[in-house]
């Protein structure tokens, strides 16, 4: 298991004095601010964040060493990461997205379908996409009770019951 978790994304500036649009993962999305210490891919610490305002879907944030737009604008993209440990614990049927990523997806025969690339949103349910062997696309899995009953974290595995022609 990942010892990093996604906690949001910083896309961009927010005015011109240096605030930072952030859209925040967390159940609870103004608690990204309690995790910090934030990390990002190329190794930067972010001691200090400070919501400063709600904006629809996201929040305007500033961050420590973030003075101008173009300090804000440089940041487009970045991920936060979160230590594993700084985060609350999750009930039994609750995942982080980092621990599904790479389990292998078998149907309930047994039958190894396909590896979890990446787990993804649409706004309504959260979706699995699917690395399939012998198939040079992805395939996109809704991540429900009735699609995935099983997932078993110890095992590395998923058990789905795919729609009837899925693929």
């Amino acid at each position: 298991m990942s010892t990093d978790i996604v906690v949001g994304t910083l896309s961009g500036a927010f005015g011109v004095h240096g605030e930072v649009r952030l859209k925040s993962f967390c159940a609870d999305p103004a608690a990204i601010a309690d995790y910090t210490p934030l990390t990002t891919d190329d190794g930067r610490t972010i001691n200090q964040l400070v919501i400063t305002g709600q904006l629809k879907g996201a929040f305007s944030v500033r961050v420590d060493g973030v003075t101008t737009k173009e300090d804000a604008d440089a940041l487009r993209g970045v991920k936060l990461y979160a230590r594993r440990e700084q985060l609350p614990s999750l009930p039994d049927d609750e995942f982080y997205h980092a621990d599904l990523i790479g389990l292998a997806v078998h149907d309930a025969g047994g039958a190894q379908i396909g590896t979890v690339k990446d787990v993804m949103n649409n706004g309504a349910d959260d979706l699995l996409e699917l690395s399939v062997p012998g198939k040079s696309d992805t395939a996109l899995l809704p991540f429900t009770r009735a699609v995935v009953p099983t997932v078993d974290l110890d095992a590395g595995r998923i058990v789905a019951d795919p729609p009837e022609g899925w693929l």
